[in-house]
């Protein structure tokens, strides 16, 4: 069934993006979310849309969780569970630039089984199984080797604050940025930089199948306590990720502080 829904999610998120890539770059109406939640656009809610006509008519006794759909508790209930973000990274999408993806995940009791993170303008696919190798446009991809000091590390530049780390030692990296934060653990899983870190509140649609793809390809993926990420729950939030090869994983771990409070989580209404 993995693979199967495999499959299915890929043929999707490829398809999808095809609609994303017509509102890129062109004339669509944008606004703000309540509450600072972030930008939204109509090419968002077109994706959404889109998906939801390729994928619940498909598996109709699956939950769904997207960014874009009101919560259902249902979810909560059903076995297996589509985890959809349509566009990941929509200020890069806004403003006209590549790094931004369509994430799918199938998860069931809590893990992902499959995972897709597929970038329309880059022409990138990134798969994996909970029982197969994780894949960049089908060919299979490992993560680099690298150690502190001087790993490259995607993060924002608010995580490498003192304070976020113990006795204030802030390890000595290069320190990157990418807008979409599933393409971020997907680069970290093919190597192209040592790892990726957040000290925020992580949605499960921004990572439910990145953290497959990573854990496929050979990374450690955590949330910043090393604590296994669990997807569906009522708060559909993990407190933050450490994602990199499994020994950077460990040094990583180590050096940050322990969380001062618990993040704020959106509950299922």
């Amino acid at each position: 069934m993995p693979e199967a829904d495999l499959a299915l999610i890929r043929d999707a998120a490829v398809e999808a993006g095809q609609i994303a890539l017509g509102f890129w770059r062109g004339a669509y109406r944008r606004w703000d979310k309540d509450a600072g939640a972030g930008p939204v656009t109509e090419a968002d809610l077109a994706v959404n849309a889109r998906l939801e006509t390729l994928l619940r008519p498909a598996r109709p006794d699956y939950g769904w969780l997207s960014e874009e759909s009101p919560d259902d508790a249902a979810r909560l209930s059903a076995r297996r569970v589509f985890v959809i973000d349509p566009i990941d990274g929509t200020r890069a999408f806004i403003d006209g630039h590549e790094g931004f993806a369509v994430c799918i995940a199938v998860v069931e009791a809590g893990r992902p089984v499959a995972g897709v993170v597929h970038l329309p303008a880059r022409g990138q696919t990134y798969a994996a199984s909970a029982d197969g190798p994780a894949t960049r446009d089908g060919r299979p991809i490992r993560p680099a080797a690298g150690r502190l000091p001087g790993a490259t590390v995607l993060t924002a530049k608010s995580a490498l604050a003192p304070e976020h780390w113990r006795g204030g030692q802030v390890p000595a990296v290069q320190r990157e940025f990418r807008p979409s934060l599933a393409w971020r653990l997907c680069l970290v899983a093919e190597g192209r930089f040592d790892a990726a870190l957040s000290v925020r509140p992580a949605w499960d649609w921004d990572i439910a199948a990145a953290s497959l793809i990573a854990e496929r390809a050979g990374c450690a993926a955590t949330d910043r306590s090393g604590g296994t990420f669990r997807f569906n729950g009522v708060m559909p939030q993990s407190a933050g990720l450490v994602v990199a090869n499994p020994a950077l994983h460990a040094e990583l771990l180590a050096g940050l502080a322990d969380p001062a409070a618990p993040p704020q989580l959106r509950a299922v209404t």
